[in-house]
């Protein structure tokens, strides 16, 4: 005859203790709040008790929380996973949501909007991370609900609280910098800078609004630098690359590098065009830096790696991830947060002797 063997709760475990429900829950699900030595001999004695923790659909019913926060990408799924700056990103986010027994749901902004309503009632998420939305991305957007939490990254929109990295300054350093080789010819191959999936060159009067993109914000970042020093980018000298894709940089970089008054410096707003570059400016038989100057952004590995390597802007993209879970869950004051950048030199553009 199998003997009936009561389950524990919370309560039976904290008596046993000595120690409060509050304590014991605290264990399990808010790690920050103990010691790691109390959190740790508080574990392992509930484990020799055979308890592992507060019921999560129990939990979720008396609290109105899931214990998941979904992940709106403003790319597909499988470009995400793979794109340098995305993939630490979601990284960054992971380490957090993990220590905190927290899930992530990842949703590209396409699959939220096929259909909105069915997802949003079967997903039953705490909030929404946005990450990278462009502006056209954001119009009646299903996930802007006022009774989410929602943190938006790598972008602004009215009324969420962001977390972005210094755009304009960390585009003027770069600038500033690359500017002292006295080009006569500048180019700027940007991202994302209009509302279209083609690789093409910019009118002014196109342009996203500036408050609403981290490219425009770059994009003043260089024309405040070249302003400096009496120079000008006319239309004609900037691209427009949908998507930070190999191919599509390739092909601006060609289209640039092939004018008759071909650019010594090619400004461009992520490192996989700047390597894209590098790669186009060898293969029409340039050298690089001796006959070319370029600079990227975002400092990827890759970058660092290649030779010629890609002087770049530095953006802690793993620490952008920690720091946008922990304002979700709390931890840190719900408030804009803007990173710092960090200009790194390297061989496609060497300081000046």
């Amino acid at each position: 005859m199998t003997k009936n063997i009561k389950k524990l709760t919370l309560k039976d475990v904290a008596n046993r203790l000595d120690v409060s429900t509050a304590t014991i829950s605290n264990a399990f699900n808010r790690p920050d709040q103990l010691s790691a030595n109390l959190r740790d001999n508080i574990l392992t004695e509930c484990e020799k008790m055979g308890y592992f923790g507060p019921n999560a659909a129990a939990r979720s019913l008396r609290t109105g929380r899931t214990g998941i926060v979904g992940i709106v990408l403003s790319d597909d799924l499988s470009y995400s996973l793979t794109d340098p700056v995305a993939n630490q990103f979601l990284t960054g986010m992971a380490e957090v949501f993990e220590a905190h027994e927290y899930n992530m749901l990842l949703l590209s902004s396409d699959e939220v909007e096929q259909d909105a309503q069915s997802r949003m009632q079967s997903s039953m998420v705490d909030g929404f991370i946005v990450y990278g939305h462009k502006p056209q991305q954001c119009i009646n957007a299903p996930w802007l609900m006022p009774n989410k939490n929602i943190i938006t990254v790598d972008s602004f929109i009215p009324g969420t609280t962001s977390v972005n990295i210094e755009n304009h300054s960390g585009a003027y350093k770069i600038a500033h910098h690359a500017l002292q080789h006295n080009p006569e010819s500048v180019a700027i191959l940007g991202l994302s800078l209009l509302a279209t999936d083609r690789v093409c060159r910019v009118r002014e009067g196109e342009l996203f609004d500036r408050a609403a993109s981290i490219s425009i914000q770059r994009l003043y970042g260089y024309f405040e630098a070249l302003a400096e020093r009496n120079l000008t980018v006319t239309s004609e000298n900037i691209w427009n690359i949908p998507e930070n894709n190999h191919v599509l940089a390739y092909q601006a970089a060609r289209e640039a590098l092939s004018m008759a008054n071909r650019p010594q410096l090619l400004l461009c707003m992520s490192d996989c065009i700047a390597i894209a570059s590098v790669q186009a400016a060898l293969h029409m038989g340039l050298q690089v830096p001796e006959d070319l100057h370029v600079v990227g952004f975002d400092g990827i590995a890759q970058s660092a790696n290649i030779h010629p390597s890609i002087t770049t802007i530095h953006q802690h993209t793993t620490e952008k991830g920690r720091v946008a879970a922990e304002v979700f869950l709390g931890l840190r004051e719900a408030k804009n947060v803007i990173l710092e950048t960090e200009l790194i030199v390297r061989e496609s553009c060497p300081d000046v002797l």
